[in-house]
């Protein structure tokens, strides 16, 4: 008889420890902790480094390139299309 070769997929606690931020979804991801959720049930709980709470790009606190800025400098130093000589 085959095995069930799907890993289980069940209800987990991803928290984000930088932003104090945890929210509850499915997963099959598995850990040895776990943590009372507010419907007081109890959830196994994954630390994770980032999360939509404090990655830069949806905070709004990502830098962005100046490339135009970087482009006008290299043409001051190095000239630009109309100093080839044409």
């Amino acid at each position: 008889m085959q095995q069930d070769k799907h890993p289980g997929y069940h209800p987990v606690v991803f928290r984000d420890r930088a932003a104090g931020y945890a929210f509850l979804t499915r997963s099959t991801a598995t850990s040895g902790e776990t943590i009372e959720w507010d419907d007081g049930e109890t959830y196994p709980v994954v630390d994770v480094e980032i999360s939509s709470e404090s990655h830069p790009f949806y905070t709004g606190k990502a830098r962005t390139v100046d490339s135009e800025g970087r482009v006008a400098r290299f043409e001051r130093r190095y000239g630009g299309a109309d100093a080839e000589g044409s």
